[in-house]
């Protein structure tokens, strides 16, 4: 008898989901006493067939999961298009249960125990894709009280035209959900404005689509006003740009810039040749960025020129470019906040090229710069040797280096430790070259800046530009504070190949067949390593830059700060190993 009411259910709720795409809700209840006539059977074999089944709790529950999947990388709250509601997870995920799709998905949970994790996906991801906006600031921009609770749509205040009129473009395109950082962030809130402002690097990357609005491009525009528009000089615009994935660029009347209706403005040769030669970013970066810390120096040459309303902002902005996070700290001025940034930098990659900027030193740190804009100047364009003239300049120090001293040379920068960060102290291995005289050209003074000529042992002499008034001395007449001319170490310099060359270099090696055999192969990686020792000495035969030291009383240095780089150059290189001090220096 209950296997016969249970075809009968059975057959009712076909007929129900087959031809009453609404009644999903008595669906699932005659589904629910389908599943309970079967578990209560007499029959084991009937009983087994519930296996067969999935209960509408445990169906949610698979979807829950699905959900909280495509959450993880959302923002917290976002405008729901349609109803103009601003919305938290929870209510979006009750939205997303009134629908039909969720219905349908539960019964097909239901129906089919062990329904594949990519179908479920497929179903969830379209609904709770969302719409990010990346536009300027304007004045009394709307703030989360001012729309929570309330419907965007019917609000009449003027101040908020733009945040409807981007709600509209976004359900119009097909989503269901918007994000604006002016709105959707409690600002009052630290933990959350912590986690927002940490997160939102990511949730422009796993957005649908970024709505770039030009405030000042006017309908109809050429070619050539996106370059224009004050939205290229914000701060947070470059992070927001480089992490979408898809983008669409609308002018002033919310019209798209140029007319075009691509769905991706990035895959417009016209329009990503323009932000190419505004922003001074490379158009495949531009299209397929990659958070991380390499090159440093050129990221924050991407950022130098522009601003930002709060001065550390300037900072956290290119926390999400960086791939890293560090607590937001709204008043610690943004000297201190570039600081931690950069710190972190060089503290995480061992990448110095942070380091190398014209301008005021930082009171975080005198290696440091005090603004962003130190990095708008490009790094210094020194020579660099051919492989012709390394290999010449090799054959050359052969006859003047001997092995044991070359070998040692580079074994000592070979073994140095990379540059460390802590608690503002920066412990930095350098090639040092102690100065031995500072003297003051006459005549050569500006109003703010003086002009030294200074001499250095091993080193060829040179002038030095600054703000800073220098003690005069020379060997004749010589002072208690050190001074150095300090060559911050670079790891590139030993040429040493990927850690994958290693790997398939000895993936194939079995050992010497012979010991007449490993002599030879003993031979052979001596020379090898001499050539190397050789190639580094010849390099560092070229100009390059070294940062002025001045001890201070407890033993740390700190770094003078020059109006140009200092390019050094030693004046033997065939002694360079002979003559040069290798040592990690604390500056403060």
């Amino acid at each position: 008898m209950l296997w016969d009411d249970a075809l009968l259910d059975a057959q009712k709720l076909k007929h129900m989901a087959l031809h009453g795409a609404q009644r999903y809700i008595e669906t699932i209840v005659a589904f629910q006493m389908m599943l309970a006539k079967l578990a209560s059977a007499h029959s084991m074999q009937i009983r087994k067939l519930r296996d067969k089944f999935i209960s509408p709790s445990e169906a949610e529950a698979i979807i829950r999961k699905s959900i909280d999947i495509q959450l993880y990388a959302a923002p917290l709250r976002l405008l729901n298009t349609n109803t103009g509601i601003l919305c938290d997870r929870e209510a979006q995920i009750s939205a997303f249960k009134m629908t039909t799709e969720y219905k349908q998905l539960l019964l097909s949970i239901m129906k089919h125990a062990g329904l594949p994790t990519e179908r479920i996906a497929d179903a969830v991801v379209p609904y709770f894709r969302y719409v990010m906006l990346s536009h300027r600031w304007g004045e009394n921009e709307p703030l989360l009280h001012d729309i929570q609770d309330k419907i965007v749509y019917k609000l009449n205040a003027a101040s908020l035209t733009k945040l409807q009129s981007f709600c509209e473009v976004a359900r119009q395109a097909g989503f269901h959900w918007a994000w604006v950082d002016t709105c959707c962030i409690d600002q009052n809130n630290h933990v959350e404005l912590q986690k927002s402002l940490n997160s939102t690097f990511a949730w422009y990357h796993h957005s649908a689509l970024t709505v770039v609005y030009l405030s000042d491009v006017s309908p109809s525009s050429k070619s050539g006003a996106l370059a224009k528009s004050a939205w290229n000089t914000r701060g947070w615009t470059v992070p927001e740009f480089l992490a979408s994935k898809v983008i669409r660029f609308y002018q002033q009347d919310w019209t798209l810039y140029l007319n075009d209706v691509s769905p991706n403005h990035k895959e417009s040769v016209k329009i990503m040749h323009e932000s190419e030669d505004v922003t001074g970013i490379d158009a495949h970066a531009l299209v397929a960025f990659q958070p991380g810390m390499r090159d440093a120096r050129e990221k924050l040459q991407w950022v130098s020129t522009r601003v930002t309303t709060v001065p550390e902002d300037i900072a956290y902005s290119l926390f999400g470019i960086f791939g890293i996070q560090l607590p937001i700290l709204y008043g610690e001025n943004a000297q201190n906040a570039l600081g931690r940034l950069l710190q972190e930098i060089v503290a995480r990659s061992g990448d110095i090229t942070a380091l190398d900027w014209i301008g005021q030193p930082s009171e975080f740190n005198s290696c440091l710069p005090a603004d962003i804009t130190s990095y708008a100047a490009p790094p210094c364009a020194l020579p660099y040797l051919s492989e012709d003239e390394i290999q010449t300049a090799v054959s050359s120090l052969r006859h003047t280096v001997a092995m044991d001293d070359a070998s040692k040379f580079y074994d000592q920068l070979a073994n140095m430790s990379y540059p460390r960060f802590s608690n503002c102290r920066l412990r930095l291995p350098c090639i040092i070259f102690p100065v031995t005289e500072v003297r003051r050209r006459p005549g050569a003074a500006q109003e703010t800046l003086f002009t030294y000529g200074v001499r250095a042992d091993g080193l060829c002499d040179l002038l030095i530009t600054t703000e800073q008034t220098l003690v005069q001395f020379s060997r004749a007449r010589p002072t208690r504070q050190t001074f150095l001319l300090a060559l911050p170490w670079d790891r590139r310099l030993l040429e040493l190949p990927d850690f994958a060359d290693d790997a398939e270099s000895l993936g194939g090696w079995s050992g010497p067949e012979s010991l007449d055999g490993l002599h030879g192969e003993e031979e052979l990686a001596d020379s090898e390593s001499y050539s190397q020792a050789l190639r580094l000495i010849a390099r560092l035969g070229q100009p390059f830059g070294v940062f002025l030291l001045a001890q201070q009383r407890s033993g740390e240095y700190k770094r003078i700060a020059s109006d140009h780089d200092i390019i050094a150059q030693v004046k033997d290189v065939a002694s360079v190993h002979s003559t040069t001090d290798i040592k990690t220096l604390e500056i403060l």
